[in-house]
């Protein structure tokens, strides 16, 4: 199961970098045929007009999907903010019992906003809704892939309850502590 859960975050990850990646591809091409264009015109020659339709949506969309599917890599890393003055100033034993509260609650909620974000998808699916733009692009892909991203975090914060409730350390614990010595890499 173990190596089951650190492949599913893995491929989220995977996921999210080849978002990024079409981000970059797309507005290094809509630059590409700007550039063109004004070399083309200080040529005397007529601009070839090369546009990405509807790009900004398109990047925003890619923008999300890669947030959402890197959550939960970013959660076991231990890379997100998390407030611990008071887990540092309580001793090992309340500390093991405000981590379980704390991703109780984590999961709860997590799991509402899945809940929430796979209905958007499915509403939009069944209504066949798209956006605004001048490419009409079905909303139900971007939504999906936000509510498969929180499903995944709402998974890993599942699993770091478990870890926590049985070996009482969180995964990212010692990368925490590492930022806080000052010695991350």
């Amino acid at each position: 199961m173990r190596r089951f859960l650190d492949g599913l975050y893995r491929l989220a990850l995977w996921l999210s970098a080849l978002c990024l990646v079409a981000i970059a591809m797309l507005v290094g091409l809509q630059l590409t045929g700007r550039i063109l264009d004004g070399l083309l015109k200080l040529a005397g020659l007529p601009p070839y007009g090369f546009v990405i339709l509807s790009l900004s949506e398109i990047a925003g969309y890619l923008l999300a999907a890669a947030s959402f599917f890197a959550l939960a890599a970013t959660l076991k890393a231990g890379a997100h903010i998390r407030v611990t003055m008071l887990l540092s100033a309580v001793g090992e034993a309340r500390r093991h019992v405000l981590e379980i509260w704390a991703f109780g609650v984590s999961v709860v909620f997590c799991a509402y906003m899945t809940w929430n974000l796979a209905s958007f998808a499915f509403v939009s699916w069944q209504f066949n809704e798209v956006s605004p733009g001048l490419i009409p692009v079905p909303l139900v892909y971007p939504q999906a892939a936000m509510a498969v991203g929180a499903f995944i975090l709402t998974v890993s914060l599942i699993d770091e309850c478990m870890i926590v409730f049985r070996r009482g350390r969180p995964t990212f614990r010692a990368a925490e502590d590492a930022i806080t010595l000052g010695k991350e890499g």
